[in-house]
C-alpha cells in the first residue's frame, strides 16, 4: 500500500479521499488556493501546501505547482479527484515523468476517451452501440448546419472535450442552430480550451444510464452495476440513484457487458464511468441504449454505487495504484438495496439556477439517523461560498432496502436542510423527490423542464410558516435579551393588542418576498425561527422565508421590482451582447450573455418594451448588482 498521497483537488472530494486514506494509514497532503486557506480539507490533511491565487487557473489548474508540492512534501502519489486536472492526459503523464504514482487511468486511455468524437469512433469499432450523429473534422458553421438539418430536429450540440453539461445545447429548430452553436463553442473554449463540437440525434425520452467500471494493472476489469442520473437540469445531474429504476436483468447484462467491453478497448486501469443514453419511450430496452462518453475518473455520484455494493471505491483506487489486484471478482459483486444521492447547490432555482455566493451565516445539514445515510460536504456554518469554484455545498446520500424507503428516508432528512442568506436548491430538491413521476420511477432528462415553476418556484409561505414568524417577533418583543428588532420596526408599536403574561391577541402585519402577510394572533411554536437583524428567517422543507415587520416602508428592491432594470445577478464576464440600445424587444428576447462559475447565463427582456439603456460590452468584468441594461414598457 502507498505510504502517502497528495490530493490535487479541493472541497468534498478532497475530504472524501482523506477519509479513506487515513483509515488505511496513508499520509495525506492537501493543496489550497487563497480562497481555501481555512477550508476543511486543508485542516484535515496531515500537511497542506499553498499553490496560488483563488482563480482555478492560477492554482488548482497549475499542474507544475501541484507536482512541486508533491515533491516538496515527499508524497508518493497524486490523486486528482474529479474536475480540474483529473482527465488531463498531459498532467497525468507529467506526474508519471516526475517519478510519482498517478492514481488514475493511463494517459493514453484518457486521451482515447477524452474527446467525444474520437471516443465514439473507437467504441463503434469495438462493437459498442453509439448514438447516431456527426463526428466530422469540418467544423465550419455551414457544414455543421447542413449535418444538423440532415440528422433532424431537435438535435444536440456537444463540446468534443466537454463534460458537466458545458458546451452542450439542445436545438429545437433550424433557425435556432447558429446562435446555439456559437454559444456552445464559446462555453467549450472557455471551459476546455477547445471549441470543437459534435452533433447527435436528440433522443425524445432520454434516460441517462451510466456504469461504474474498474480495471487493474493485471488485466482484470469489472463493473459495479449501473446508476441512473436522468433527473437533470441544463444537462447537469440533480439526483442520482442506483440501481436504475425499471432495469431488468437482460437490459442490465447488455449495458454492463458493453461497459466492460468499452473499458477493455482502451486497456483501462482504475475507476471510470461509461455513460449511455437510453430511449425510454417503451421502458428500458437492451436495443435502445447507446454509448455517449466515458469519464476517466471517479464520479461525483460514486457514493450510491458504494452504498449498494458495500465497497469503498477510493480504497480500490489506492490499492490498484499500489499494484494490487482488484479486491473482488465480478461474480463476488452484488446489488444490495437502493441508494439515492441529492446535491445541495448554492444557486437560486427560482431565478434560473443562477449561482449564489456569500457567507453561510446559517448552515444546517441533516442529523443522520441510522447506518444507511451519509453527508459528504466541505463547508460548515460561517464559511463562504465564493464565485471561483463549483457551487456544491453537500451531497446527501440515503441507502435503504427498497427505492420507496430510500426516497421516504431522504424526504425526512431533507426537511432538516437550512441555509441563509446564500440561496440554495434545497426546496427544489424536496419538490423533485415528491414529484409523482419521480416517485414512480418514470424519469427522463426532460422531467424537470416539463414541470416548470411547479418544481422551481418557491411557493408562497404557508399559514404555519407565517404563524411561526409572527410568534418569533412576539417572543423577541417580550424578551429583549433575545435581541428584539430595532425600534424602527418594533413589535411594541406594530403588534396591537399584545399583552404580557396573557394570551396573545395581536394582529401582526409582516412583509415576505414583497407581499404583506397578516397573522391574527400567534400560537406558541416548538420550532422557533432564526432572528437575524430586523428579520425572522423561517425554513420549511428546504425553502427559506425572510419576514420583516410591515412598517409601511418599501425596500429598494421592492420599489424597483418590475421597472425593467437588468442587473448583474453575480460577478462575471460579459461574453456577448445580443441587443442594441433603442431596440424594441419582446419578452424573453436575449439581451446579453454573462459567464460566471464556468457557465453561460443569458439575461433576457422581462417584458415587451424598448431598450433605453445598455451598459454592457463584450469582455467586460462586472460585479454583482451592476445595472447592465434598462427596458421601458411601451
Amino acid at each position: 500500500m502507498l505510504k502517502s498521497v497528495l490530493i490535487a483537488n479541493r472541497g468534498e472530494i478532497a475530504r472524501r479521499v482523506i477519509r479513506t486514506a487515513k483509515r488505511l494509514g496513508v499520509r495525506t497532503v492537501a493543496v489550497y488556493s487563497d480562497a481555501d486557506a481555512k477550508a476543511l480539507h486543508v485542516r484535515e490533511a496531515d500537511e497542506a501546501v499553498h499553490i496560488g491565487a483563488s482563480p482555478a487557473k492560477e492554482s488548482y489548474l497549475r499542474g507544475e505547482k501541484i507536482i512541486a508540492a508533491a515533491k516538496q512534501t515527499g508524497a508518493e502519489a497524486i490523486h486528482p479527484g474529479y474536475g480540474f486536472l483529473s482527465e488531463n492526459a498531459d498532467f497525468a503523464q507529467a506526474v508519471i515523468d516526475a517519478g510519482l504514482i498517478w492514481i488514475g487511468p493511463k494517459p493514453d486511455s484518457i486521451r482515447a476517451m477524452g474527446l467525444k468524437d474520437a471516443a465514439k469512433k473507437l467504441m463503434a469499432e469495438a462493437g459498442v452501440p453509439t448514438t447516431p450523429g456527426y463526428l466530422g473534422e469540418d467544423q465550419s458553421e455551414e457544414r455543421l448546419q447542413k449535418e444538423a438539418d440532415a440528422i433532424g430536429y431537435p438535435v444536440l450540440i456537444k463540446a468534443v472535450a466537454g463534460g458537466g453539461g458545458k458546451g452542450m445545447r439542445k436545438v429545437e429548430k433550424k433557425g435556432e442552430f447558429k446562435a446555439a452553436l456559437q454559444s456552445a463553442k464559446r462555453e467549450a473554449a472557455s471551459s476546455f480550451g477547445d471549441d470543437r463540437v459534435l452533433l447527435e440525434m436528440y433522443v425524445q425520452r432520454p434516460r441517462h444510464i451510466e456504469v461504474q467500471v474498474f480495471g487493474d494493472t493485471h488485466g482484470n476489469v469489472v463493473h459495479l452495476f449501473e446508476r441512473d442520473c436522468s433527473l437533470q437540469r441544463r444537462h447537469q445531474k440533480v439526483i442520482e440513484e442506483a440501481p436504475a429504476p425499471g432495469m431488468d436483468a437482460a437490459t442490465r447484462k447488455a449495458v454492463t457487458d458493453a461497459a466492460v467491453l468499452a473499458a477493455r478497448a482502451v486497456n483501462y486501469v482504475g475507476a471510470g464511468t461509461i455513460e449511455f443514453i437510453a430511449d425510454a419511450s417503451e421502458g428500458l430496452r437492451a436495443d435502445r441504449i447507446w454509448f455517449m462518453e466515458m469519464n476517466t475518473r471517479l464520479q461525483v455520484e460514486h457514493p450510491v454505487t458504494e452504498e449498494i455494493t458495500g465497497q469503498d471505491l477510493v480504497e480500490w483506487q489506492l490499492r490498484v495504484a499500489s499494484g494490487e489486484k482488484l479486491p473482488l471478482k465480478q461474480e463476488e459483486l452484488r446489488i444490495n438495496g437502493h441508494a439515492i444521492e441529492a446535491r445541495l447547490y448554492a444557486e437560486n432555482a427560482a431565478a434560473g439556477f443562477l449561482p449564489s455566493t456569500g457567507a453561510l451565516k446559517i448552515l444546517k445539514l441533516p442529523t443522520l439517523r441510522g447506518d444507511h445515510a451519509r453527508v459528504d460536504s466541505a463547508v460548515e456554518q460561517g464559511d463562504e461560498v465564493t464565485p471561483f469554484y463549483d457551487p456544491m455545498i453537500a451531497k446527501i446520500i440515503m441507502h435503504a432496502p427498497t427505492r420507496h424507503e430510500a426516497i421516504a428516508n431522504m424526504l425526512r432528512e431533507w426537511r432538516d436542510v437550512e441555509t441563509w442568506p446564500v440561496k440554495t436548491n434545497a426546496g427544489f430538491i424536496y419538490r423533485c423527490l415528491r414529484d409523482s413521476r419521480f416517485e414512480s420511477g418514470d424519469v427522463d432528462t426532460a422531467l424537470i423542464a416539463s414541470r416548470g415553476d411547479a418544481l422551481m418556484a418557491t411557493p408562497a409561505p404557508s399559514d404555519a410558516v407565517g404563524a411561526q414568524a409572527a410568534a418569533g417577533f412576539m417572543r423577541a418583543a417580550a424578551s429583549p435579551s433575545l435581541g428584539a428588532p430595532s425600534t424602527r420596526g418594533s413589535p411594541w408599536s406594530a403588534l396591537h393588542g399584545f399583552r404580557i403574561n396573557a394570551a396573545p391577541s395581536a394582529r401582526i402585519a409582516m412583509r415576505c418576498a414583497g407581499e404583506t402577510i397578516t397573522v391574527e394572533g400567534a400560537d406558541a411554536h416548538t420550532a422557533w425561527p432564526h432572528h437575524c437583524g430586523d428579520a425572522m428567517i423561517v425554513f420549511d422543507h428546504g425553502d427559506v422565508y425572510e419576514f420583516t415587520l410591515d412598517t409601511g416602508e418599501r425596500s429598494a428592491d421592492e420599489a424597483t421590482a418590475g421597472d425593467g432594470a437588468i442587473l448583474s445577478p453575480m460577478p462575471g464576464k460579459i461574453v456577448s451582447v445580443a441587443a442594441k440600445a433603442g431596440a424594441r424587444l419582446k419578452k424573453g428576447d436575449p439581451i446579453l450573455v454573462l459567464e460566471a462559475m464556468k457557465m453561460e447565463h443569458t439575461l433576457v427582456a422581462p417584458f415587451d418594451g424598448k431598450l433605453t439603456e445598455l451598459n454592457a460590452k463584450p469582455g467586460a468584468q462586472v460585479s454583482e448588482g451592476v445595472l447592465l441594461a434598462k427596458l421601458e414598457a411601451e
